[in-house]
């Protein structure tokens, strides 16, 4: 996989990051987007990559030129796009539905649904016009694609939709060389699941403490999934920690 061009949505923590350090060991050149400028410099340290290898793109992917400029310049740089990984997203605090204010539904919304859109139709644009012809585009999903969490209309629904997202894509992706799948995730430790270990409300009503898994491993899937030719797909992917609630959890 040495040579090959990956961009990477929110890249500054978390999930992003540790793809991007997965994606570095195994020779990959990384676009690094998000929002912070700061915190992609810190992922671009922690991948001991050699500087030509590696492009900061301080970027809001709710912003339809922001993403255009995002994938110019990786063209720019690298001269193609291999992989996109579909990641940069939000959530919100479980919130009862008559409570949900207009606000946080259109930012995550925004995030999740419209900034994955703007990705991917930015790599389809990119894919469609380089030789060799195609790629591959990861979208992060979450299991919450799947079976919700109460009390988080908002995220689940935008997340649902990215399902529809990356059905669409595979299928129009076709004619194009572009192979188009989904990581859906559980309870990575992460900032964002740091709230798991000391509790978080349940389908029953209950609150209770939820296992996490080392991030690392999102990496690792990540690096399999574009392992593979683009004659192959990973159409889903469910890693999440092994004893969290979720078959079943409701």
């Amino acid at each position: 996989m040495t040579g090959r061009i990956a961009v990477v949505t929110g890249a500054g923590s978390g999930i992003g990051r540790a793809a991007a350090l997965a994606l570095a060991a195994h020779g990959y050149s990384l676009v690094l987007a998000g929002r912070r400028g700061e915190a992609l410099e810190q992922t671009a340290g922690l991948t001991g990559a050699a500087a030509d290898r590696l492009s900061i793109a301080p970027t809001d992917v709710t912003d339809p030129e922001a993403v255009r400029a995002l994938f110019d310049g990786a063209v720019a740089r690298f001269g193609r796009v291999d992989l996109l990984f579909n990641n940069a997203g939000a959530s919100a605090p479980a919130t009862p539905i008559d409570q949900l204010d207009i606000d946080t539904w259109r930012r995550l919304v925004d995030v999740n649904l419209t900034g994955a859109f703007l990705c991917l139709q930015g790599a389809f644009r990119v894919m469609k016009a380089q030789a060799p012809r195609g790629g591959r585009i990861i979208n992060n999903g979450s299991i919450s694609a799947h079976a919700p969490r109460p009390q988080a209309m908002a995220y689940t629904a935008s997340k649902h939709a990215v399902t529809g997202l990356t059905k669409s894509a595979s299928l129009d992706g076709r004619a194009y060389d572009i192979a188009c799948g989904q990581i859906d995730i559980g309870n990575a430790s992460t900032d964002m699941a740091a709230g798991m270990t000391g509790g978080v409300l349940q389908a029953n009503g209950s609150v209770a403490a939820e296992p996490v898994m080392d991030v690392a491993r999102i990496g690792d899937a990540i690096v399999y999934m574009d392992s593979l030719p683009l004659d192959a797909n990973v159409q889903f992917m469910t890693i999440m920690a092994t004893k969290m609630p979720f078959v079943g959890r409701g």
